[in-house]
């Protein structure tokens, strides 16, 4: 490591102030373990949802009225610890197990939505891919303006700490008096997860420096988890 690198990670400075081949270095470091996480997540939900332990835990989770209440809630705490042990300064093997936890969780939570896709939609499996696709179409979208423009986007964090609160409530209010939210609130989260991407994106470059890589590819698959979820719930409710 040269003086420049270690002052650079000893001062905190950002990707975007790192010097160019240090912040290319971290970008492809960051996409990789970003797609990795994709293949790991997309292997895992490929076997749950042919298994019967996979149909079991679907079975599970929406087996009482407010079990998926409780889903909801495992899934935020596992998401907080995942990210603090992420974004650890002092243990790489903690970082890569916050990595691993977070996809794990989200293949679980996707069980149910996959199986109905997969099962009761008109397509099959054939929608899944569709809205795979259209996710994959909206995240390259998305993450070039970031890089073409090089805005920082961190103003949008307020914004989606907010709308983050009144859909959480939404889903809360959904579960506790019985009442479906429909597509137009799909819609809604849809564009909440495009700012989220925007955001992830531009934390990359703006927040992190080129030695947490691992916490900011943890950062964009939960943007782009959220993305695909309600791009396939459109697709399923039309099927």
């Amino acid at each position: 490591m040269n003086n420049t690198t270690y002052e650079n990670a000893v001062r905190g400075y950002t990707a975007a102030e790192a010097l160019p081949e240090e912040r290319a270095a971290f970008i492809r470091r960051t996409y990789v373990h970003l797609a990795l996480a994709i293949l790991a997540f997309g292997a895992m939900t490929f076997y749950l949802v042919g298994s019967g332990a996979g149909a079991w835990i679907a079975q599970t989770m929406l087996s009482g009225p407010y079990s998926w209440l409780i889903v909801i809630g495992l899934f935020m705490g596992v998401s907080w610890l995942a990210q603090k042990w992420a974004l650890s300064e002092t243990s790489k093997p903690m970082q890569y197990m916050g990595l691993i936890l977070f996809t794990v969780a989200e293949a679980i939570v996707f069980l149910p939505l996959l199986f109905m896709a997969t099962y009761y939609s008109g397509e099959g499996v054939v929608t899944i891919a569709k809205a795979g696709v259209v996710t994959l179409g909206l995240f390259l979208g998305l993450t070039a303006v970031v890089f073409l423009t090089k805005k920082d986007f961190s103003f949008l964090g307020p914004i989606l700490a907010i709308g983050g609160f009144v859909a959480l409530g939404f889903i809360v209010s959904g579960i506790l008096f019985g009442f479906g939210l429909g597509n137009i609130f799909a819609f809604a989260m849809v564009a909440f997860a495009g700012g989220a991407i925007l955001y992830e994106t531009s934390n990359m470059l703006h927040r992190y420096n080129t030695k947490q890589h691992v916490a900011a590819s943890l950062g964009l698959f939960a943007s782009v988890a959220l993305l695909f979820y309600y791009i396939l719930m459109i697709f399923y409710s039309r099927d």
